[in-house]
């Protein structure tokens, strides 16, 4: 498995909005394509400012296999639909281990 990890900030009057747009918009359409697993988004109580979005696909393969101008479309109708400023402040990618637990 591998994880999308997203930081935006954004002004925290307009978090609830940002976060009920990204699902309405990018994990509704992330959502159709294979490898998608779910996506979870995370606030702090100490930084009303910040918005972290952590995705989950099965292979780094199916997730980069997603065509850039279908994103790239994806990301037009988000931003003609949020009405405020926001910003990506980190985007990482860890892939997950497990390892079977001693008995």
């Amino acid at each position: 498995m591998v994880i999308e990890w997203l930081t935006f900030a954004v002004d925290p009057q307009n978090r609830e909005t940002f976060i009920r747009l990204d699902n309405d918009i990018w994990t509704a359409a992330l959502s159709q394509y294979p490898g998608f697993i779910s996506k979870e988004v995370w606030i702090s109580p100490d930084l009303h400012d910040q918005v972290v979005f952590m995705v989950r696909w099965q292979t780094r393969e199916q997730w980069k296999s997603i065509p850039q101008a279908e994103l790239d479309a994806v990301e037009r109708r988000f931003d003609e639909a949020v009405e405020f400023d926001y910003r990506m402040i980190d985007a990482r990618e860890y892939q997950v281990r497990r390892y079977p637990s001693p008995r």
